[in-house]
């Protein structure tokens, strides 16, 4: 009983510190989802669905296949692939719920990608969109995480499943404040996305930022990567 009040204070006291005041925070990636609330898909022929998560698999961290079921109000359940959704808002649940939804109820007014529900969002969903990908010299569509959803209109950054995180603070053995991840997928205008890690942000701040003067002159000497949110947020509400 004492763990769970201890949980709760230390949750309700970060999201209230740190959520409510920090509309430039990346969204947390998150791996499981409620079965209770509706989850929101389009496919790509743009049929729209609305059921609950009954199944979610993965595949080395990425989306193999989505289990809908009481798809639009019936008893049917449906099987689908990553290729067969355009995007889809989900619903997190239990401990993945815990300090999201807080972070994206700020001035959506300010939102600078229009093509997002942004009501849905700010109850706490997360969107999944396809993009292509390079990796490598090929160029695969996968099914991502987009964490920046309220600045994302010039540069898109794509929860990384495989990411190995730093630091982090744990109560009970429960993650409450995830470290800095390692790596995320971005995507500038429409070119495709690829892995930034952290190893790599030196090098790859400049083509990244380097059309945003004040921003470059700014952080360009000693880019943080422990900085990258700060530096996504300002690059789309300050640079033209």
């Amino acid at each position: 009983m004492k763990l769970t009040i201890q949980l709760v204070l230390v949750v309700l006291t970060f999201s209230t510190t740190l959520g409510v005041l920090q509309a430039q925070k990346f969204q947390p990636g998150t791996f499981s989802f409620s079965g209770k609330k509706t989850a929101y898909v389009t496919l790509q022929d743009g049929t729209q669905l609305q059921g609950n998560i009954k199944d979610l698999d993965r595949k080395k961290g990425l989306i193999e296949e989505v289990v809908l079921e009481n798809v639009d109000g019936s008893s049917k359940k449906r099987k689908l692939k990553p290729a067969e959704i355009k995007h889809m808002y989900l619903p997190p649940s239990g401990w993945d719920k815990l300090g999201k939804t807080l972070d994206f109820l700020n001035d959506a007014t300010q939102w600078d990608n229009v093509d997002l529900d942004k009501d849905i969002i700010g109850k706490g969903y997360v969107f999944f969109e396809q993009a292509p990908v390079r990796i490598g010299k090929k160029t695969s569509n996968l099914l991502l995480q987009l964490v920046n959803p309220s600045f994302s209109g010039k540069l898109k950054v794509y929860f990384d499943p495989l990411a190995a995180e730093t630091g982090g603070m744990a109560v009970g053995g429960i993650q409450v404040t995830g470290g800095d991840e390692k790596s995320y997928y971005v995507a500038k205008g429409n070119a495709p996305a690829y892995r930034l890690k952290k190893a790599d942000y030196d090098d790859e701040f400049k083509p990244l930022f380097e059309d945003c003067a004040d921003l470059f002159n700014k952080y360009g000497k000693d880019p943080k990567w422990a900085d990258i949110e700060q530096h996504v947020f300002e690059y789309a509400k300050t640079c033209k």
